[in-house]
């Protein structure tokens, strides 16, 4: 970490009762860039964010924000961090509009609540009551409430839940804009393409400590995953052939369906092979690890694995 860093975590430890939910975590989000933090409900995720808003006091180890101690300089972290939470409890009787500019008015500064609201894509419910929202247009408030006071630094949890794929454009849309505008963002997400698309670094949480800490391709890179071309065909083939191109290590087959693992750039000397033996393949593509399975493959289970939640971790 560096003193350039918006958001600093050192060695955070955090235990309830005999369940420890943090366990040494370290992490760092620069200005300008969005962090996400994985993890299977239990991992620490919740705590780790609600020690960094201030909601929580760690029981060792120090969280800064800008320079700032969120328990200590609580009152300054407020003007400079922006938090939307899975979970926001909100006036039932107020409406869009109010609620905006109630949080609005509880900023120095701040971005205009007609334009936020616009910008999220609920212009046209600004006069509906927080309770005749649906759960999507909750969600879409939740973050223009988090940004209304134009913060430095945000905490966004499980940002598109509930959304549908335009809405979920709309906000991620917003969130490179932030970043764009030198905003430091600390992603909680379930949504593995929503984090290979957002994210410059990954954290990788489980039981309580820090797994992996990488960009998402670097990520996929340590779990050690082959690359795979897998096609389809009724045909017999020269396996040793494509055993012998370049990166190819293990050429499988179950019935019709045959999948090729390796190293590099694989699709194109496959083809090119299966061509050249006058194979007729159908389905041929190429299959690059993504997120989950590197997951997977570093701590023994998935993201979305069941697991019993923590004290502190329900909405992780």
């Amino acid at each position: 970490m560096t003193g350039m860093d918006a958001i600093e975590v050192h060695r955070l430890h955090k235990r309830y009762g005999e369940t420890v939910a943090a366990d040494g975590v370290d992490l760092s989000v620069p200005a300008g860039s969005v962090v996400g933090l994985l993890g299977p409900n239990g991992a620490g995720k919740t705590t780790t964010v609600e020690c960094v808003a201030g909601l929580r006091a760690p029981d060792s180890g120090t969280v800064r924000v800008l320079g700032l101690d969120p328990r200590r300089d609580r009152r300054a972290v407020r003007a400079v961090l922006g938090v939307q939470l899975q979970e926001a409890a909100l006036h039932d009787m107020l409406t869009a509009a109010e609620l905006v500019h109630l949080h609005r008015s509880l900023h120095r500064t701040g971005r205009d609540p007609v334009e936020l609201l616009e910008a999220v894509g609920l212009s046209a419910q600004a006069g509906t009551r927080f309770d005749r929202l649906s759960g999507g247009q909750a969600q879409r408030l939740s973050v223009a409430l988090a940004l209304v006071g134009a913060p430095r630094v945000v905490i966004l949890d499980e940002l598109t839940t509930g959304l549908d794929p335009a809405s979920r454009e709309t906000v991620l849309d917003l969130v490179r804009d932030l970043t764009a505008d030198g905003v430091a963002v600390l992603l909680v997400s379930h949504r593995m393409d929503e984090v290979e698309r957002l994210c410059d670094r990954v954290l990788l949480l489980d039981a309580g400590r820090v797994v992996a800490d990488a960009a998402p391709a670097g990520l996929v890179a340590a779990a050690g995953l082959a690359d795979r071309v897998r096609f389809r065909t009724d045909a017999a083939f020269d396996r040793a052939a494509l055993l012998a191109l370049p990166g190819v290590a293990e050429v499988c087959r179950v019935g019709h369906d045959v999948t090729v693992t390796g190293e590099g750039e694989l699709l194109g000397p496959v083809g090119a092979e299966l061509v050249r033996q006058g194979v007729v393949a159908t389905g041929l593509r190429a299959e690059r690890p993504g997120l989950d399975e590197a997951f997977l493959a570093l701590t023994g289970h998935r993201v979305r694995a069941d697991r019993p939640a923590t004290a502190g971790e329900v909405a992780a």
